[in-house]
């Protein structure tokens, strides 16, 4: 009796989290896809002659938005191109909405229960561990030496892109596992970002800075509601980011973290709210409803009511993350890929993949990566810290594991972060660690697809949720 009490918790439990997975698998799975095609297709523009030229010439064009002498769109003083533009603001946004999901991980979600979080916690600490040592071991005393955090990164897209592939036959341990290891990640890289790839501090600009996302947090506070206030001074934060020194994407995510989770009503008194506006609505008006286009003021008013109360019961952090996702999964996200990864092969020595950085970032993405986060795994659940995945085994860990190696978006800002800036040199080690970001990252989402497929179980691995669904 006691045994099945417990196995009835823990399904709930997977249950209660398993929705969180699935909207990220809804959220990021089909933008994966949309990501591949936009980096194929940055790769065949980048190499057919005449064309090429066009592609790389497109990304220098200055980008505006000025009011008289103030360029809103501006690195000091100088406007910014439109690659720059897509690097620092539009990446911005994502870093924002990674921000947004963080913070509700931490509320509601993952990283909400320490014991639930752990493994995952500790995977991607080791996830982060092991590929910059081994980047370590390969660039020591070489010009590429300062790029070490590159095959550090999990893209949350592509690695729940292959999982979508498998369906049903994936835990739903394990995608929750991804879904959180890939979270951590992201907290890694910023954390990596804001600490390494700053330049000049210019103290004024981040004063202020500091001052607005006191007031943001105050609003916080007094449960202001309007996402135009959020937006707005985070877009002014932004831009003192941008020319204070510190990486601008950090803005996005510090203006996050201020964003408002409690929404005005509790589920309950929204019920209540608008069960008392439907009241108003007498039987005998069904019929003239049906056959009416406008109206009454009194109707109106009740429907307003309901409006509302519907407004005030999602939380401004709930909205806005799921306002800006597709915008985010479906043209950012791409735009970045389409503007980033177009390197010009034909000059390139194929024997260069296996050489420099190119062979640094492959061994430590697709080694590194699988290493780091499947012995501390297997460490953390030998020293029974926390336990194994929910109907997982160490082969579907291993094959998981794997997935980790898929760095490609944090991977590739990275790499223009370590290289974008140190002139002809720069240029070439950025095309080869552009190269081996994604030559390592298809070598681990193909490895892991396969191990995958033959260490899953034939049918659906969860039938009750299924059945439930």
């Amino acid at each position: 009796m006691t045994t099945q009490n417990s196995d009835t918790t823990v399904q709930t439990q997977s249950h209660s989290v398993f929705f969180a997975a699935r909207q990220a698998l809804r959220r990021h799975a089909s933008g994966g896809n949309i990501l591949i095609l936009a980096t194929i297709l940055a790769l065949a523009v980048a190499n057919i002659p005449g064309l090429n030229n066009h592609y790389f010439d497109f990304w220098n064009h200055e980008v505006r938005l000025q009011i008289g002498s103030f360029n809103l769109f501006s690195h000091s003083g100088h406007p910014m191109s439109l690659l720059a533009f897509i690097n620092d603001a539009l990446m911005a946004v994502f870093f924002f909405t990674i921000g947004l999901e963080i913070k509700r991980e931490i509320l509601v979600g993952e990283l909400s229960s320490f014991k639930q979080a752990l493994l995952p916690i500790i995977a991607a600490i080791g996830g982060m561990l092991v590929p910059v040592g081994i980047f370590f071991a390969f660039s020591h005393g070489t010009p590429y030496s300062n790029g070490a955090a590159i095959p550090m990164a999990t893209d949350i897209a592509f690695s729940l892109g292959v999982l979508a592939m498998l369906g049903s036959r994936v835990p739903i341990s394990l995608k929750i596992f991804l879904t959180t290891l890939a979270v951590v990640d992201d907290i890694g890289g910023i954390i990596v970002i804001a600490a390494f790839y700053s330049t000049h501090i210019e103290v004024v600009y981040l004063l202020i800075a500091a001052g607005l996302l006191l007031l943001l947090m105050f609003g916080s506070y007094l449960k202001i509601q309007s996402k135009i206030f959020y937006l707005t001074i985070g877009v002014i934060v932004w831009f003192l980011f941008l020319n204070s020194g510190i990486h601008p994407t950090i803005a996005g995510v510090l203006v996050a973290f201020c964003v408002p989770a409690t929404p005005v009503f509790a589920p309950k008194k929204y019920i209540k709210k608008i069960r008392k506006a439907v009241a108003k609505f007498r039987a005998e008006d069904d019929e003239l409803l049906s056959r009416k286009s406008i109206l009454t003021k009194e109707q109106m008013n009740y429907l307003k009511e309901i409006e509302s109360a519907s407004d005030k019961v999602i939380s401004p952090l709930q909205e806005l993350e799921d306002s800006l996702h597709p915008m985010v999964n479906y043209f950012i996200v791409p735009l970045f890929a389409f503007a980033n990864a177009g390197i010009y092969l034909l000059d390139m020595d194929p024997a260069t993949i296996f050489e420099g950085i190119s062979l640094a970032i492959i061994v430590g993405l697709v080694l590194g990566k699988f290493l780091g986060i499947f012995i501390f795994s297997w460490l953390t659940i030998k020293l029974k810290l926390a336990p194994m995945p929910l109907r997982s085994n160490w082969r579907m860990l291993a094959s998981v594991s794997m997935l980790g190696g898929i760095g490609f978006t944090v991977s590739l800002f990275i790499a223009n972060l370590s290289f974008g800036s140190m002139g002809a040199e720069g240029v070439y080690l950025l095309n080869h660690a552009k190269l081996g970001i994604v030559v390592g990252s298809i070598l681990s989402g193909l490895i892991g697809f396969i191990l995958l497929r033959h260490s899953l179980p034939k049918g659906s691995a969860d039938p009750e949720v299924e059945s439930e669904e």
